[in-house]
């Protein structure tokens, strides 16, 4: 029985002193590393396997320096920032096209008793073919007259050989024969007054009804306004 309280004695004396070791080393601890024991070195205390021996102070830590791998704080990645987007650009709305109506006449003078062209009377027509270039006509209109020298039916008919000289004209510059319509007055509708030119057949009278004797032509149509 005696043998028997020794080794018990010994045993409670073996642990006792286990303790204190353990005490001992605890203290040297890193404040950063509480739960792992220390020796008086302050190097970690490992098992036999090479684990790091912890205390029962606190949960277990993360990491421990010498006793854990280190995991570095993840490091926030950089996002570059998203391209601004291109600014837009509406075009413009067309203007709407304006249009305008326009007229354009021209008064062609002719011998007396005569219905072919003057060179003078050319010139207007060519200009008058180029002021209605592009232009959307409606209608032409050519109207021919006669001086009051004469019998009517005569001076009818030379009104009509002279509106239709200058449609044929007209028709050589490109303008559609369709387009051009015409009429003859004769002597029915004079430019001079009845009393104005009272002389005799003579070159005098017949200077004074000039005005009389021609071709009067007009267009209407719409264009784009300049």
């Amino acid at each position: 029985m005696r043998i028997a309280f020794i080794k018990q004695s010994s045993l409670a004396a073996a642990c006792a002193l286990a303790l204190c070791v353990l005490s001992g080393t605890a203290v040297a601890q890193q404040p950063d590393e509480k739960t792992i024991v220390t020796d008086t070195s302050g190097f970690p205390v490992k098992s036999s396997s090479g684990e790091c021996v912890h205390s029962a102070l606190g949960p277990r830590p993360l990491w421990t320096w010498g006793c854990h791998p280190y995991v570095p704080a993840p490091v926030a990645l950089y996002v570059a920032p998203a391209p601004a987007a291109a600014p837009m650009y509406v075009a413009a709305a067309a203007p709407l096209a304006v249009y305008e109506k326009v007229v354009f006449d021209a008064n062609i003078l002719f011998d007396s008793d005569k219905s072919a062209l003057r060179p003078t009377g050319q010139v207007k027509l060519d200009q008058f073919v180029d002021k209605i270039h592009g232009l959307e006509t409606q209608s032409i209109v050519a109207v021919g007259y006669a001086d009051r020298m004469g019998t009517d039916a005569s001076n009818q008919v030379l009104s009509r050989q002279r509106v239709d000289a200058v449609r044929s004209y007209l028709v050589a510059k490109g303008i559609a024969w369709d387009r051009v319509q015409t009429s003859a007055k004769g002597e029915s509708r004079p430019t001079t007054y009845a009393g104005e030119c009272k002389d005799a057949n003579n070159a005098k009278n017949v200077a004074c009804m000039q005005p009389d004797r021609h071709v009067f032509i007009e267009v209407s149509g719409t264009r784009l306004k300049q």
